[in-house]
């Protein structure tokens, strides 16, 4: 395309823009931020939104009074998508123009980053106060000073949604409740510690992660917090039951074995309970049976049936039971999320109608949206998200094809070429058949059962060496990086250079597998210039890792990664809860336990020789170790209860050091962890039985088309679509993107596409773009409940409907303009 086409272009397109932005194209209502405080005062008109006000009936207004308002219906349009991206209730939408200001100070990524740095600050000062480790205490003043700080940060969002969301509304959202409360509390100890500088009993600290949870990074934590709760119920039935069964045993076992002076489980009702519910775990098994068991064989059966009854009936029943909660609330919570979206959708869709279309979004209107959802957006982006929408070709988006505006804002998108490989379409031949070989080299079959054997080989070359050195060596690091590790590591770094040169880095990054030998070569290199260094020559080991790439040679191992990628968010969110809930223990305990010291503690106690030290070693295990002195200490006390092994014996020795109702700790402890991990491991056969699901009902060519769309520019638009972006790109004036265009340009980088388009006379007949989005749990659920979701969309008609009769969500807009305008016309008459 010659210059002057391009200026010509250019001029045609700014005169379309004018004609589009005229003053005829009036907004055909306003949403409510563009309603003062007074106006809504007046009314007395609930926050209804489903209710948008007309805009004044006035055939001409002055142009920027048309630009204000249409920029107002862009924000809160866009402030619609977002509540509904982010599931947030519609009663915390801004009300009226006043409250505009105060929604969007806390809902932009700066104020975002500054709160998860307020909040995250909180928990790290538990490492700084009393009790913590010498090189990490700070002074009160020091310390209590940046807490109130960090509170004073994490106050601002509540107090500016009280002001845009009103007292009742405020009071009646639980999580801004919590919020305000904890808040309220901190902020008082936290001058009261200011003051008297010095720390009191503060287990209020174990508060502090509710801050942290409720910042906009950690809403999927919310969301899995919230149906952990849920799932919570049927555990707790379950449990109480057992809890009855470890108590109808404990009187039992009072009854016929508290007479026995040789057996000290069962001296005492509390001590048979305390037993009992240790056996619960078997970690006092079969010591808690053999006293008994010498006196009389038929003991047994009290144990055997105990043991068969609280651990392999009712706790597999508790997990039954909260898998059964578990898996029914996964179609229910993405019914809520989709019909939630799509009244979120809705509204929007209402403050993007014009007088000039009444029942559609034009594109001028719709990346006005898109420049207020996502402002690094390209126009080639929004074209072409623009025309996927359209499915109709009508120019205009209705609002069932609005409906899907959330499949497509996260898409990325690129040129798809007709051949299927980059090298294809290179000008340079030479560059073109050399990587065309090397393709054919890596795809084919041979090479990658050639690179299977050669880790194969790695793996069994590394057992016999380290097997060995074990037996000749003291210090396995003194043998350092030996030749087949130079070799190995060698062979594996150009396997990735040619898998990224024959496949093209994006094909090869596109794969999972190609991205986690990346990352492995990568360590390995690391390793191999520490050991020129002489430090951490041990990170070369981590070549080794690419031996899990041979299970993936049979369908159950791959089975199993796939559950893994599918599950990958919710473990995450898992492992963070599991975090939080030892932070809050760790306070507790802390508080509770620091200023006891169990070395050589419990003095004629069943566990005395556990806590024994003396002449600078221990006799038996080390138990002493394990204390509440500081937070790390907590966590890996902890970690060790809930392994479960002897973990009693760390509740016994603080039960004989302090008192007998410590116990109640350590069994709480116990409880909330069993019950957490009963939820985690239904998640993942949730997840298991799901991938299985999706595997037997989906072939790979349906899953493509999910994550794939293509979208099919003729000639003229493509021409269109560059004229655009070159005068979008020359007003930016970019260094990095002048220097990227240049090299670009440079022989053998171009295409044949782009000397074509450089020929004067010869034109492309069309150009297909392919958008791409991530392959998330939520898009396959889409499709496994693609006749659930036809039936819950019609159904939501059905109800708007019955709402107001002979209307459909659509045409309702239309319907009551004329009205209102045929009404503004009788009172003019």
């Amino acid at each position: 395309m010659g210059e002057d086409d391009k200026i010509e272009l250019d001029r045609q397109i700014q005169i379309q823009v004018m004609e589009e932005d005229g003053e005829g194209d009036i907004p055909l209502e306003v949403g409510n931020t563009a309603r003062t405080a007074s106006t809504v005062g007046e009314s007395a008109i609930q926050l209804q939104f489903t209710e948008l006000h007309s805009f004044p009936a006035i055939e001409h207004l002055p142009l920027d009074e048309v630009t204000k308002s249409w920029e107002l219906n862009y924000r809160e349009a866009a402030i619609f998508l977002e509540e509904g991206i982010n599931n947030d209730k519609l009663t915390s939408h801004p009300s009226c123009h006043e409250a505009l200001p105060a929604y969007l100070l806390v809902h932009n990524k700066w104020y975002y980053a500054l709160d998860f740095a307020a909040s995250l600050l909180l928990i790290l000062l538990t490492f700084t106060e009393r009790p913590a480790n010498p090189l990490f205490r700070l002074p009160v003043g020091v310390h209590s000073s940046m807490e109130l700080m960090a509170l004073v940060i994490v106050s601002v969002e509540l107090i500016m949604k009280f002001h845009w969301v009103g007292f009742k509304i405020f009071i009646h959202h639980p999580r801004s409740m919590v919020k305000a409360l904890t808040l309220l509390i901190m902020i008082a100890e936290s001058i009261l510690v200011l003051v008297r500088q010095s720390s009191h009993f503060r287990v209020t600290r174990a508060l502090r992660p509710i801050f942290l949870l409720d910042n906009h990074h950690f809403g999927g934590v919310r969301r899995y917090l919230r149906q952990v709760l849920q799932s919570m119920p049927p555990a707790i039935d379950i449990l109480g039951l057992l809890l009855f069964v470890i108590l109808f045993y404990s009187v039992l076992g009072f009854y016929i074995f508290g007479s026995n002076v040789n057996d000290p489980y069962f001296s005492t009702l509390q001590q048979a309970f305390i037993s009992l519910f240790i056996l619960l775990t078997t970690a006092n098994f079969p010591d808690v049976m053999m006293p008994s068991y010498a006196v009389t064989r038929w003991s047994c059966v009290f144990f055997i049936t105990y043991v068969s009854i609280v651990l392999y009936f009712l706790m597999n029943l508790l997990l039954a039971a909260v898998y059964a909660s578990f898996s029914s609330m996964e179609k229910n919570k993405f019914q809520q999320l989709l019909l939630h979206r799509r009244k979120a959708a809705q509204h929007a869709f209402r403050l993007l109608l014009s007088r000039n279309n009444r029942f559609g979004i034009t594109l001028h209107h719709f990346r006005g949206l898109l420049r207020h959802v996502d402002s690094s957006r390209t126009y080639r982006e929004v074209y072409l998200m623009f025309r996927l929408l359209n499915t109709s070709e009508s120019g205009i988006i209705d609002v069932n094809e609005f409906y899907h505006i959330y499949d497509v804002l996260d898409m990325k998108w690129r040129v798809r070429d007709e051949e299927p490989f980059w090298f294809s379409r290179l000008r340079s031949r030479t560059l073109a058949t050399c990587a065309q070989q090397i393709h054919r080299l890596v795809t084919w079959n041979i090479f990658d059962y050639f690179v299977s054997v050669v880790i194969f080989l790695g793996g069994i070359l590394m057992l016999t060496r380290t097997a060995a050195i074990s037996v000749h060596m003291s210090n396995p690091l003194e043998l350092g990086v030996t030749w087949e590790t130079y070799a190995f590591v060698s062979f594996f770094t150009i396997e990735a250079c040619l898998k990224m040169f024959g496949m093209g880095t994006h094909d090869y990054f596109t794969s999972g597998w190609n991205c986690f030998d990346f990352i492995v070569t990568g360590v390995s290199l690391i390793g191999l210039a520490a050991e020129i260094l002489g430090h951490w020559s041990f990170l070369v080991v981590a070549r080794h890792l690419r031996i899990l790439r041979l299970f993936k040679l049979r369908k159950r191992y791959r089975d199993v990664f796939g559950t893994i990628f599918i599950l990958g968010q919710r473990l995450l969110c898992a492992g963070i809860v599991f975090l939080i809930l030892y932070y809050a223990y760790s306070i507790v305990g802390m508080e509770l336990f620091a200023e006891y010291d169990l070395t050589n503690c419990c003095k004629n106690s069943t566990v005395e020789a556990n806590f024994r030290y003396e002449n600078g070693s221990s006799s038996n295990g080390y138990y002493y170790l394990n204390n509440f002195e500081n937070v790390i200490s907590s966590y890996v006390t902890l970690f060790e209860l809930t392994v479960i092994n002897n973990w009693y014996i760390i509740m016994e020795g603080y039960a004989v050091t302090t008192t007998q109702w410590s116990r109640i700790y350590f069994m709480c402890f116990y409880l909330t962890i069993m019950m957490l991990l009963s939820i985690v491991v239904a998640s993942v056969l949730d997840g298991f039985m799901f991938r299985i699901s999706y595997k037997e009902r989906m072939t790979k060519e349906d899953e493509k088309r999910l994550v794939e769309k293509t979208v099919t520019l003729n000639a003229e638009e493509y021409e269109r679509l560059l004229a655009v972006e070159s005068a979008e790109e020359k007003s930016k004036e970019k260094l990095w993107y002048n220097w990227f265009a240049r090299l670009r340009k440079q022989e053998p980088f171009r295409t044949l596409d782009e000397v074509t388009l450089d020929m004067p006379g010869i034109r492309p007949i069309s150009i297909t773009f392919t958008g791409f989005r991530r392959r998330t749990k939520d898009v396959l659920l889409s499709f496994m409940y693609k006749e659930e979701i036809s039936c819950w969309m019609k159904q939501a008609d059905h109800e708007e409907k019955q709402q107001q009769p002979g209307t459909s969500p659509s045409r309702r807009v239309g319907v009551r303009q004329r009205l209102n305008r045929s009404s503004d016309n009788n009172l003019t008459d």
